[in-house]
């Protein structure tokens, strides 16, 4: 006997990461069908395949509401019926102070995460309603708790799925269908390469590599996994859980209890060895978009305070030094 025995899923942002250990875990607790929706299909599909005939892709946007109505009654087509649904797909966002956010990369931040949970239960409840029962799980984050842990789209979405979990927990108990939601912390995932630019192979290796460094920030020592969010989400959808809804659940190894200090230069030193394994192209990609923060860093020096304009160039110089001496030392080997 399964968790899920006869039950069906839809997931979106399931070629990868957090999506695919989900599907892969789901099914192998019984469930009839999982519908993984993803704009990479060339992943999707071949993940897909891996997983057996209860796995069907369907490319899915989900910044736009036609292809998750396409991706809900496809589910519906396929399996006849549909309980859970895991709004787990998203980006990173465009990194920047609020002034220097283009309001269209905002837009499509907002679209992809608390826009899409919104049209993903706006579109399957009439669908829970007939069951008499249904489960939504999306993923928020640490990051809708506390500030400087994403970028401010991202940051604003995931609280504001945080709220959306509760309104919905209150307006669908009566009727038999939960709402829930899970904050991971740093979790290896492609997610982080998708903030440099890198394609979707390239981040999802470049997720794997920043292990690391996603293990010292939190009280438990290692980097969270997708299968730390999966086992979540099995919890939030099965039946041991049905009295609970309205719940954001913290996957963060305990970071928000209380981050762990870093030495900036020793952090910098981890991340140019890990950027050092990239082939040559991807190594661009990643200083070019390391060098515009640090312009902008730059170039907004001559606003702040005396102190603290101080204080900032002290810390520049510093790194400079490090990343010279990283740089001299990587162009010898």
């Amino acid at each position: 006997m399964g968790k899920l025995d006869g039950k069906v899923a839809l997931i979106t942002g399931a070629a990868g990461g957090i999506g695919k250990a989900t599907s892969k875990l789901f099914l192998e607790e019984g469930a009839k069908g999982v519908v993984m929706a993803d704009i990479w299909d060339e992943m999707g599909e071949k993940t897909a395949k891996e997983l057996g005939p209860n796995a069907k892709y369907i490319h899915t946007d989900v910044s736009q509401e036609t292809d998750i109505k396409k991706a809900i009654d496809f589910a519906v087509d396929e399996f006849g019926q549909l309980d859970i649904i895991f709004s787990n797909a998203g980006n990173p966002g465009p990194v920047g102070v609020i002034e220097d956010i283009p309001t269209d990369e905002f837009d499509l931040t907002v679209a992809i995460h608390l826009r899409a949970a919104f049209l993903c239960m706006k579109h399957s409840i009439p669908i829970m309603k007939k069951q008499g029962s249904g489960c939504f799980i999306t993923t928020s984050s640490v990051a809708g708790f506390q500030q400087g842990l994403g970028t401010l789209p991202y940051s604003l979405s995931k609280a504001g799925i945080i709220q959306l979990t509760r309104i919905a927990a209150v307006e669908l108990g009566a009727y038999g269908i939960r709402a829930n939601a899970i904050a991971p912390g740093g979790i290896s995932t492609g997610i982080f390469g998708q903030g440099f630019g890198l394609s979707p192979e390239v981040a999802v290796k470049f997720g794997k590599m920043i292990k690391d460094i996603l293990a010292i920030y939190q009280p438990i020592p290692r980097a969270g996994l997708p299968e730390d969010i999966a086992h979540a989400a099995l919890f939030l959808a099965e039946d041991s859980s049905s009295f609970i809804t309205g719940e954001t659940l913290k996957v963060d190894g305990g970071l928000l209890s209380g981050r762990i200090p870093q030495d900036p230069e020793e952090l910098m030193e981890k991340y140019f060895n890990i950027i050092a394994q990239l082939d040559p192209e991807d190594q661009k990609i990643v200083i070019a978009k390391i060098g515009e923060g640090a312009q902008k860093a730059t170039k907004d020096m001559k606003y702040l305070k005396p102190i603290a304009r101080e204080q900032m160039l002290k810390r520049m110089q510093k790194l400079m030094k490090v990343q010279q001496k990283l740089m001299k030392e990587s162009a010898k080997k």
